[in-house]
């Protein structure tokens, strides 16, 4: 069956999906979890193969170890798979709610309905613990999905789709809804599929998303970048501001969450530098300041050239900068940041609300970590992304994310031309809280 084929029937099928029920759906999320349980060897066998593969692209320089990071399954990341899975399971299922409802005139009732998006195209670099995050949430919120991953995670991938598709299918969920895409040409063909295809979510690298967003007319969702900040304000409490930005840089420095810019206010740059320039070092981070917070820090500390305030380092690598108001880190942010998470380290109320409501980025937090920026640590069982999109769906992802909406209107023989010309019939225009049903 060719790759166009497979991606229309998931469109056939995804008709299906979005009227399965709850019980349905949440059996089939029980059996993937249970699934990925009872087949941890095969999971890290094939994960096992993809290693070795990668180590030898790495010695080819055809990879990055930043690639190698985020390839890697552990028993520890299958326990969140699971997890993960099993926190969907408790969501309440989104498809058919009632958003809204309005009386437009007697007998004639007005509905807004969520419904899923259709079909999702999920193009990705590395990351394994992608597929059962995304099929999870795709399969709650009654959406089929084409996946295509890369070749340094191709037996990981096969062998976590392969289980958790026959799961699902196993409990009543129809099987052509998931696929899974494996030659490098069939990027270039999911990009030209807008006829089946109603949302394309790209996972990778800054040039990966941008050359996915350029080359199609399918809506694209997601983030190009993830260049965070921390500013440390004059009011922070000390031991808060070195806690929360050594775990916002080397908690996990591979991903898109973590800090690559650290700004200090100049009234605490004395004080709090030097301390956090030795945990830095200790942790084995490469500090690139400016003029003002390289003299402070000293030797440990490179030249910031003017391109490191752009760039995501994806590394243990952090840039520094002084700045001597709350206003001008917040420019700074605006000017250099890509619009994922910014954080402010501070004890004062009203320098904190200037931040979180002048910072325009999807995620702006107050005395945490850049890294609590997640799905499932935001309480949606998991995510399909991070969007620094402004509109549809911003942040990380869930479930609400990958659903739309479609009106119904119930009438009774009711016509337009009753409303029109010279002596026109009013409109009530009601909201009421119904629920729809027929």
């Amino acid at each position: 069956m060719t790759i166009r084929e497979q991606v229309s029937n998931a469109k056939k099928a995804s008709a299906e999906l979005a009227v399965l029920s709850t019980e349905v759906k949440d059996k089939a999320l029980e059996a993937m979890a249970a699934a990925l349980d009872a087949d941890r060897k095969a999971i890290l066998d094939a994960n096992a193969d993809d290693l070795r593969n990668a180590d030898a692209l790495l010695k080819e320089g055809k990879i990055t170890q930043v690639l190698i990071d985020r390839l890697k399954v552990t028993d520890v990341k299958i326990n969140g798979m699971i997890a993960g899975i099993r926190d969907v399971v408790k969501l309440k299922d989104p498809v058919g709610r009632t958003l809204a409802s309005m009386d437009l005139d007697d007998d004639l009732e007005l509905y807004q309905i969520s419904c899923p998006i259709g079909v999702l195209g999920v193009i990705f670099e590395s990351r394994p613990d992608v597929v059962p995050q995304i099929m999870s949430l795709c399969l709650k919120s009654g959406n089929a999905v084409i996946f295509k991953g890369g070749r340094e995670a191709a037996a990981s991938n096969r062998s976590l789709f392969s289980i958790l598709r026959e799961a699902a299918v196993s409990a009543g969920v129809p099987k052509d809804v998931f696929v899974l895409m494996e030659s490098r040409d069939d990027v270039n063909a999911i990009l030209e599929m807008d006829e089946y295809i109603d949302l394309l979510i790209p996972r990778g690298s800054n040039e990966f998303v941008r050359f996915i967003q350029d080359n199609t007319r399918i809506p694209v969702l997601g983030h190009a970048a993830g260049i965070c900040h921390v500013y440390v304000d004059k009011s922070a409490d000390m031991k808060k501001a070195l806690d929360v930005v050594l775990d916002s840089k080397i908690q996990y420095p591979a991903v898109c969450n973590a800090v690559e810019t650290l700004i200090v206010h100049s009234e605490i740059s004395e004080r709090f530098l030097p301390k956090m320039s030795e945990l830095f070092v200790k942790n084995g981070v490469e500090i690139r300041a400016d003029e003002r917070s390289a003299k402070i820090i000293g030797r440990d500390a490179k030249k910031a050239k003017a391109e490191d305030w752009d760039e995501e380092y994806n590394d243990l690598i952090i840039s520094i900068k002084t700045v001597d108001s709350v206003s001008e880190a917040v420019a700074f942010i605006n000017e250099h940041g890509s619009g994922h998470t910014d954080t402010i380290i501070s004890e004062d109320r009203d320098a904190a609300l200037k931040f979180v409501s002048m910072v325009d980025s999807a995620g702006v937090f107050v005395n945490a970590s850049t890294r609590f920026d997640d799905g499932y640590r935001f309480g949606k069982g998991a995510e399909v992304g991070i969007s620094t999109n402004k509109i549809h769906a911003r942040g990380p992802v869930g479930m609400e994310g990958l659903m739309i909406y479609k009106y119904i209107l119930i009438g009774n023989g009711h016509v337009v031309k009753d409303y029109a010309g010279s002596d026109p019939k009013g409109y009530k225009h009601k909201v009421t809280k119904k629920n729809f049903k027929m």
